[in-house]
């Protein structure tokens, strides 16, 4: 059961509480004293303090119910808090909010409007309960993960990723092809190289081609070699990927940009395991383990003619697919502080800005913008404007702040003057929300 903790000198306001919950099925512990109250909330599982600011006679400063917060928040760090403050010492109930206090009532209070406030925090707990129960389990999978493979010190957070990570590690003793799938820039070469160290041929070589990058008429060349004179400037032999990657992993990168020639030798390798370079009739073999990735839809280049259907089949015993970073947004801060190293930090509205934005460069365009931050931010705290992002970069001067105050309104406006409701509907913390107050001198 929803069970809130009131602590105050006070026995009539633990009575008033104690009835006013009790019709919205929330059950109520008192205690007199900060100590009593600390004493319960090491024994009780508890999902609210509602504290008085005073608890000595004639004592207003608000000192003895700062003290407690403090000890509260060091002992629970996430368990919300909502101060009882009288006007003598409302100042000192607004800072404690900005220190991460959830809300502030005054006294005399009015019943619907704690009621509300107290109703909207118990969700919020029982919601970042469950968000933490996740995230533990999510921990341990990671945890797991980590004991058993080689995860080649990727980063992640989201489900999405975790099981193309998962997978990737499962398929990777089997000497099948796999395909990766997903946009440029999405971490396709990563999870290829996670395949290949934990495979049995993690000895070898990972020897890695981009066949959208080299010319058509160099293709073959570049994957089967060729002999000296087999090609205009061909003035010596060279070995192809192929034979690099004996006795290793040959990655194929955006192999829907393989020419059709290519694509019929890469099929007969695939089948034989035996291949001839350019200008060469002798035929070599190459043990190397085929790891593929594409950016393009396969089945529609099938359709068009432009890709092979039973390469396709021989390329994709195993896909693995990777979402758009736009769709993994656990993994945007994650990685955001990973590519910033330690020593700097992100600003809240450097974090929305993140979350905001639709990273069509997938990872890669992450990465830039946090290289970018790391060598503009002027302090260890990085903003929303070091980040250079499309938005911030091309909004007018003035409009991003309007805009923010606007927003700020008419959300307050929406919860009724709740600022943990509001805090809550733009995905920011309570104390980012009252500096945003603050700046624009509003008041709830």
């Amino acid at each position: 059961m929803r069970t809130v903790l009131v602590i105050d000198d006070n026995p009539a306001v633990a009575t008033a509480l104690r009835m006013l919950f009790k019709l919205h099925d929330i059950r109520t512990v008192a205690a007199a004293s900060p100590q009593e109250g600390l004493d319960l909330l090491a024994k009780e599982e508890i999902d609210l303090v509602i504290a008085d600011m005073n608890f000595s006679a004639d004592t207003t400063s608000g000192t003895e119910g700062e003290a407690l917060f403090r000890a509260v928040r060091d002992a629970h760090p996430d368990l919300p808090v909502i101060l009882l403050t009288a006007w003598t010492h409302l100042e000192s109930a607004v800072q404690l909010v900005k220190a991460g206090a959830a809300d502030y009532i005054g006294k005399p209070w009015d019943n619907d409007k704690l009621l509300s406030t107290v109703e909207n925090l118990l969700e919020l707990s029982e919601a970042t309960r469950e968000r933490a129960q996740l995230a533990g389990r999510r921990r341990s999978r990671r945890g797991q993960l980590a004991a058993s493979y080689d995860l080649r010190g990727i980063v992640f957070e989201s489900e999405t990723m975790e099981r193309a990570v998962e997978l990737a590690c499962r398929v990777a003793r089997a000497q099948v092809p796999v395909l990766i799938t997903g946009p440029n820039g999405a971490g396709k070469e990563r999870i290829a190289e996670i395949v290949h160290a934990n495979s049995n041929v993690r000895e070898g070589p990972f020897v890695a081609i981009n066949c959208g990058a080299i010319p058509a008429d160099l293709i073959e060349a570049e994957l089967f070699g060729a002999e000296a004179g087999a090609y205009t400037g061909a003035t010596r032999a060279r070995a192809g990927r192929f034979a690099m990657a004996d006795g290793g992993t040959l990655f194929l990168d955006e192999i829907g940009n393989l020419p059709l020639a290519g694509q019929v030798k890469l099929l007969r390798v695939l089948e034989t395991g035996s291949f001839e370079a350019l200008g060469s009739s002798l035929t070599r073999r190459s043990g190397a383990r085929i790891v593929s990735a594409t950016n393009a839809e396969l089945p529609a280049l099938i359709r068009d003619g432009r890709f092979r259907e039973d390469l396709y089949y021989r390329l994709n015993a195993i896909e693995i697919p990777l979402p758009p970073l736009a769709e993994r947004a656990d993994d945007i801060v994650a990685l955001a502080q990973h590519f910033l190293g330690g020593g700097l930090e992100l600003a809240d509205d450097a974090i929305a800005a993140l979350q905001g934005h639709t990273w069509p460069g997938n990872v890669r365009e992450l990465r830039n913008a946090m290289e970018r931050a790391r060598l503009l931010a002027n302090s260890r705290t990085v903003t929303a404007a070091d980040l250079g992002l499309p938005a911030a970069a091309h909004a007018r001067p003035g409009e991003s702040e309007a805009l923010t105050r606007e927003l700020i309104e008419a959300t307050l406006r929406r919860a009724h003057g709740n600022i943990s409701r509001a805090a809550q509907s733009l995905g920011i913390s309570r104390q980012a929300f009252y500096r945003r107050m603050e700046r624009f001198g509003l008041r709830s």
